[in-house]
């Protein structure tokens, strides 16, 4: 066949050149992945390798190991686990099986009430499906063909969704089988069931069909995968580290905060605590200072009718605390948001002062559910280092390059090099018109190709008033935390001519004010009035998540800049105290934190005690120590000593704490290096 006759084809980003009617996993042969492609997608839809890449599509993708395979895997796990369980109970029915950012669940209607000991059967009967190395082929199917498929295995949670799904648009479905089980799904799915060896079932739990009371209550049963024994063996052993490294443990072992009924979800911070929050704001207001940004802060509670306006009363009331005064109803602000909004329109702006960047760390309220609550790491009253962006459409595009590169040094400074990234496009419920939504929605598809960023498309699961970019940072367990946002917001700054819902749902406000948005301006170059975009971000987002994120990926040891109590002086000898208060002062006059240990226990016990709680510097101080102006400094998970001089400690400490270094133990050998020579 001549090279004219072959197809251009754009897979994973790159040119290639097949053959017409060529499968994906000919495609994959072609790129070089062959032997560790799964799966492919082009036009929206997924398929096997042995499936045709679809005519109509310039563009394809190929997963791999690499490329979204750790998905693919816990997706085809969770059809192993159904298939599994469908030979040992066969009238077992299913609701919807998908993998998870830890591993995959399926929803299973089942009489018999599954037990740990019946996990370990399923486990069992997985493996012998494994072995037969059964392929998992697709087909598609019309509604009526695949209704029928569904109702004949007695499946009525299929068929709900097959008849949603077309009532969305879907006129094909898509099926997959391997050995004798077929299911209704969009996959992808790994080649064949050889692919999944390492496998670990977790527990069982009650969940509502489709999440909503009143439905019926299936079991959902949970496991995870992994492509190696090996990997799997790691994640259990983070899943028993994480329980050392419990942020609510840690925080009361450490005097960080604690939680009460007078106040359920909303943490109190300790003096220790405060410190490290006071730190991270100090943090930020530091590069603040250098990027421009203007901090400002907004009332707590505001009328009904601004949240009215907003959209948040019709899109996100349910998770507001209200109140009253004088019969006027009022909110307690879930967001900052319409705050920076008045603040905005107070006065007239021009081009020449765009963008304005406006941050503020003023606490927020949203009324979580009880069942949600978590710690730090889901509460009920936060603050978020929150910022809004008013700019010019010729600078949107530079600004969220700059939010980028902003979020970058953050995420550097506390160590978080993996960072994963999704762009969110409109969900169900959204307000705003469909045009302005693409445009939003292609503006950050753009920057982040600018940026150079790998990134995922999360179809649906935008902010109600715009998409947004949201970035995923990996802690020490290995366990991902959303964190960052960015969101592109056309709507809230619009006026009358913007306010149609566009077939998104939204709001049925009482007013015309309300249906008008804030109707911002900015007096442009050609003296006409134009809307600035609002650009909404946090990078840390909660603080108090944060904290609680931080407590678990350092286990409580916090890096000297963030610590709470920086060192720990002990005499050996009450003849000694003196000077321990000596050197207390100095680090205090050097801005440092620093406490005397000077109990009866001995040495050892008072060093032991300083390491449980933390403390980066150890300082023990004797004869020679009081004679010399010296310290003999042991760095808190190092069993070696190191004599500084106190003026070497210091300007070392102070340097360390400047710099923002990651943790003392980074900094052993310059501590070596700043020894007080032996006398």
């Amino acid at each position: 066949m001549s090279v004219d006759s072959k197809r251009a084809l754009v897979v994973n980003g790159k040119k290639l050149e097949v053959e017409p009617g060529a499968t994906f996993g000919k495609a994959a042969q072609a790129l070089g992945v062959g032997k560790i492609a799964l799966a492919g997608r082009a036009l929206g839809r997924s398929y096997t390798l042995d499936d045709k890449i679809p005519e109509g599509a310039s563009e394809a993708e190929i997963l791999t190991k690499e490329r979204g395979g750790l998905a693919v895997l816990r997706h085809s796990a969770s059809h192993l686990m159904a298939s599994a369980i469908k030979r040992l109970w066969p009238e077992a029915r299913f609701g919807t099986g998908p993998d998870t950012e830890k591993g995959f669940y399926y929803d299973v209607d089942l009489a018999h009430r599954i037990s740990d000991e019946d996990l370990r059967k399923i486990e069992a009967e997985m493996k012998k499906i494994v072995s037969e190395d059964a392929k998992f082929e697709r087909s598609e199917l019309s509604r009526e063909e695949a209704e029928k498929l569904v109702l004949s295995k007695n499946e009525s949670f299929k068929q709900e969704l097959i008849r949603d799904h077309a009532a969305g648009g879907e006129t094909v479905f898509s099926f997959y089988k391997h050995s004798d089980f077929v299911d209704y799904c969009e996959g992808p799915h790994v080649p064949s069931t050889a692919w999944i060896k390492a496998v670990k079932l977790h527990d069982v739990s009650g969940s509502y069909w489709r999440g909503k009371e009143g439905n019926p209550q299936l079991q959902r049963v949970r496991g995870t995968a992994f492509f190696s024994e090996k990997d799997l063996q790691q994640h259990e052993k983070n899943i028993e580290e994480a329980k050392n490294r419990d942020h609510r443990k840690l925080g009361q072992q450490l005097d960080l905060f604690s939680f009460n009924d007078f106040a359920p979800g909303i943490p109190f911070f300790h003096p220790r605590g405060v410190t490290v929050y006071n730190e991270l704001l100090a943090f930020l207001r530091d590069e603040y200072r250098k990027r421009g940004y203007v901090e400002v802060r907004a009332p707590l509670v505001l009328k009904v009718d601004l949240w009215h306006r907003s959209g948040h009363y019709a899109n996100y009331r349910e998770n507001m605390f209200f109140t009253q005064s004088e019969d006027v109803e009022m909110a307690v602000k879930p967001m900052n948001c319409p705050g920076h909004c008045l603040i905005f329109k107070e006065r007239p702006r021009s081009y020449r002062d765009l963008p304005i960047r406006m941050a503020e760390f003023s606490p927020l309220h949203r009324n979580e559910r009880s069942g949600t609550l978590h710690g730090l790491m889901r509460v009920r009253g936060f603050s978020q280092d929150d910022a809004h962006i008013f700019c010019r459409e010729d600078q949107l595009e530079q600004e969220v390059l700059h939010c980028i590169a902003f979020l970058k040094k953050v995420y550097d400074t506390f160590g978080f090099k993996d960072v994963k990234v999704e762009l969110s496009t409109r969900p169900e419920k959204s307000i705003g018109t469909k045009e302005l939504w693409q445009k939003a929605e292609g503006a950050l598809e753009n920057a982040l190709n600018k940026a150079g960023l790998n990134f995922r498309i999360n179809a649906g699961d935008g902010a109600f008033y715009g998409p947004k970019i949201d970035f995923h940072i990996t802690d020490a367990l290995d366990r991902s935390w959303q964190c960052g946002t960015l969101q592109l917001d056309y709507n809230l700054p619009s006026g009358p001519e913007y306010s149609s819902q566009g077939g998104g749902g939204g709001e049925s406000p009482a007013s015309k004010e309300a249906n008008s948005r804030f109707d911002l301006s900015y007096k442009g170059q050609d003296n006409q009035p134009h809307r600035p975009v609002m650009i909404h971000r946090a990078l840390l987002g909660s603080l108090e998540r944060m904290i609680g994120v931080l407590i678990e990926h350092w286990a409580g040891a916090f890096p000297l800049w963030l610590a709470p109590e920086q060192a720990r002086v002990l005499p050996v000898a009450e003849a000694f105290v003196s000077y321990a208060r000596e050197v207390e002062k100095a680090l205090f006059d050097a801005g440092l934190r620093a406490s005397v240990d000077d109990s009866p226990e001995k040495v050892g016990k008072r060093v032991r005690d300083a390491v449980l709680a933390k403390v980066p510097y150890v300082l023990v101080v004797g004869e020679k120590e009081a004679q010399a102006r010296s310290v003999t400094v042991r760095a808190r998970s190092s069993e070696k000593q190191v004599v500084l001089s106190l003026s070497s400690l210091i300007e070392r400490a102070r340097g360390e704490v400047a710099r923002r270094e990651l943790a003392p133990e980074a900094s052993t050998t310059s501590l070596d290096a700043a020894a007080a020579p032996s006398s």
